[in-house]
This record gives structure tokens, sequence and C-alpha cells, in this order.
């Protein structure tokens, strides 16, 4: 008897796990061609997947949980699992490629004389710093060398309200999800080919304008936040997340 309650159990959890698994195939709306390496990351669990050379795609899901797709060169959609697709399996996901305008781009080339010494002068520099402080995970970027740009990060240091309270500790649950992010290859896979923030902001649950706030009063600059990647951006705000966490409880 009680073989047979240990094997039902066995059975039925079987049977569940099953269920958290949603399965489909992703194609182009315009001619029902299949799509490959489309990512998919459940929002809710922050687990990532990408569809194989049929469009095809498994991931852990549960009913109610929200998969975002993404693809170069088509419109990012959310889809909600529902007890249909669990129950029935394969669903096809179609999505919709954008049209790009080009605008022209002025591009201004460096005379070079062909000595070293000459050109070497000529060649652009971005005078941005980063200053680390014993204790803390890596280092704060000032932005520029002038004696403000030490003077603001420290101040920003010294002043745990100051860092960006606002964002961190009213989103504590999204913020947790940022260990998830860093650990889900398919995610950092993703990340690191983009650069328009749409799937860090679907994750996080945060606009641009609030993540700029983050890696400004980060003391990150400009130039970094202007064209670092979406993975750089994730580590960035990774990172500060800890310094913040280290300075609360301090």
């Amino acid at each position: 008897m009680k073989n047979t309650i240990f094997i039902f159990f066995l059975l039925f959890i079987s049977a569940a796990s099953a269920q958290d698994v949603v399965s489909g195939t992703v194609m182009n709306a315009a001619n029902d061609v299949e799509i490959e390496n489309v990512h998919i990351v459940n929002l809710n669990q922050v687990k990532g997947a990408v569809t194989d050379e049929n469009g095809e795609f498994k991931l852990q899901a549960t009913v109610n949980d929200t998969l975002y797709f993404s693809y170069l060169g088509f419109r990012s959609i959310r889809v909600r699992v529902t007890n249909d697709w669990l129950k029935y399996g394969n669903v096809k996901v179609k999505m919709t490629e954008l049209g790009f305008a080009l605008e022209n781009i002025d591009v201004t080339a460096n005379n070079l004389t062909g000595y070293l010494e000459i050109d070497a002068k000529n060649i652009p520099i971005y005078d941005n710093y980063r200053y680390s402080i014993s204790g803390l995970n890596s280092g704060y970027e000032g932005g520029d060398g002038s004696p403000s740009a030490v003077t603001k990060t420290l101040r920003t240091l010294s002043n745990p309200a100051d860092l960006v309270y606002n964002i961190f500790g009213n989103r504590p649950r999204q913020m947790r999800k940022l260990r998830k992010m860093k650990e889900d290859d398919n995610i950092r896979s993703l990340l690191r080919n983009k650069f328009d923030r749409e799937t860090l902001m679907a994750l996080l649950q945060v606009n641009k304008a609030e993540i700029d706030e983050i890696l400004n009063n980060c003391s990150y600059s400009e130039d970094f936040m202007n064209t670092a990647n979406d993975l750089q951006i994730l580590d960035a705000i990774s990172s500060c997340y800890e310094e913040y966490k280290v300075l609360k409880k301090n």
C-alpha cells in the first residue's frame, strides 16, 4: 500500500512538473516562415530560451506568466501563458517586421599626417574616470577628471538617501531579479546584442528615464550610458544595487 502511494505521488509530481513547461513556434506574421534565434524571456520567473532552426522553443512557465519575445528587426511582443496553452501544448506566435528609415549620417574623418606624435594628439580622448572604494564591489565612474567628479562620487556614497533610494527602495522585488538575470545565459546573450533597453525595462518594470537616473546617480558617465550595450547596463545596475544594499545595511 505504501509503495502504491509513493508511486502515485511520483506520478503526480512528474505531471505537475510537465505542466511547468510551455512550447511554441515563432513565425514571421507576413509569410508564416519560422524564425530562428528569437529570444524568449519569462518576465515572472526570469528564465530565457532561444528558438531553434525550426522556430521552436520550450520554456519553464506557469499560468499567467508573461513571455517576452525579442528579435532584431521585429517588433517585440508579450504573450500571457494560459491554461489552454499548458493543456494543448505547442502554439504559434507571430512577430511583425519593423520598417526602418535610414537617415543621412555625416562622417567626419581624422586627417592623419603620418607622424605618430602629431596624429596621436588629434585622436579624440574621453576623460572618464572611475574611482574604487575599498569594501565595495567595483569603482564609480566620475565622468571626467575634474575635482567635482570625485566630490560627486564621494557625496553619493556618503548619503545613502541620494543613492536612487526612490528607485531601489520602492522596487525590491524587481531589483532582486538582477541576480537571476545575470545567471541566465540566454538572457545575457540577448542583452549582449541589444542597445534599446527594452528587455531591461520589461524585466525590471522601469522606464528608460529611471534607468538613466540609476546610472547617473551611481556616477556612470554620459558616454557609458549612451554607448553601452544592455548587458553592460545590466551589470552596471546590478553592481550599483549591491553597493546600495551594503550602504543601507551599514
